[in-house]
């Protein structure tokens, strides 16, 4: 049950930010005894690789704080978000361990697809989100929320090596606050949209009256 944990919280950390639980699964795997890669992964340990996903990771997190071009970025993410989902599930020990099962060791294709459709329901409820929070805060919850989502991957990430019970609560406290903040951002721009019709129907000009005949001056 506990591997079963380790692949959600990586794979749930993978659809808020593709890069960090592969860092994190990398440089553990090099530096500690918490992941063994299994056979055919020992390429995620490669430190070479590791500076590339680094400078990846950069990148992600600068252009994910800006508003518009976090959509941009939240569209070229659909394939990469899924696909990193899939190996941080594949490349622990999850995968084989599930339910101690061993089709899952004989099949090794599930732990992908686990990883892959729980990489993509985050991400879709990030990417959904995003333009909300961005046109109910004028663009300013962008970098605020991004910098929760990167550090909630960060920690979903250990948890779900080190303490793996506490991925399940990572991913319940992310879908609550995902659901507050899409809510409060609706809030925040049905308001704005009342304020500027009140604007305009207060500002438009009444009916036309319509022109009077004028006449001539009586005559004395």
């Amino acid at each position: 049950m506990l591997a079963a944990l380790t692949g959600l919280g990586l794979s749930t950390a993978a659809g808020l930010n593709a890069y960090i639980p592969l860092l994190v699964v990398g440089v553990l795997a090099n530096l500690t005894d918490a992941v063994k890669l299994p056979d055919g992964y020992a390429w995620l340990s490669n430190w070479g690789v590791l500076a590339v996903i680094a400078v990846l990771l950069v990148a992600e997190m600068v252009l994910d704080k800006v508003p518009a071009v976090d959509t941009v970025n939240d569209m070229i993410q659909t394939v990469v978000r899924p696909a990193s989902g899939g190996v941080v599930f594949s490349a622990t020990s999850a995968a084989a361990e599930l339910d101690h099962s061993t089709w899952m060791a004989e099949n090794p294709w599930a732990g992908w697809v686990l990883g892959i459709v729980l990489a993509l329901a985050v991400h879709a409820l990030k990417a959904a989100a995003r333009p909300v929070i961005n046109a109910g805060t004028a663009g300013v919850g962008a970098p605020v929320v991004s910098t929760v989502e990167d550090a909630g991957s960060l920690g979903m990430s250990l948890a779900a090596v080190f303490a793996p019970v506490l991925a399940l609560v990572g991913v319940l406290l992310f879908g609550l606050f995902a659901w507050w903040g899409i809510r409060k951002a609706r809030r925040v721009r049905a308001r704005r949209r009342a304020a500027r019709a009140s604007s305009a129907g207060l500002a438009s000009p009444g009916p036309a009256s319509s022109p009077g005949v004028t006449g001539s001056p009586p005559r004395g």
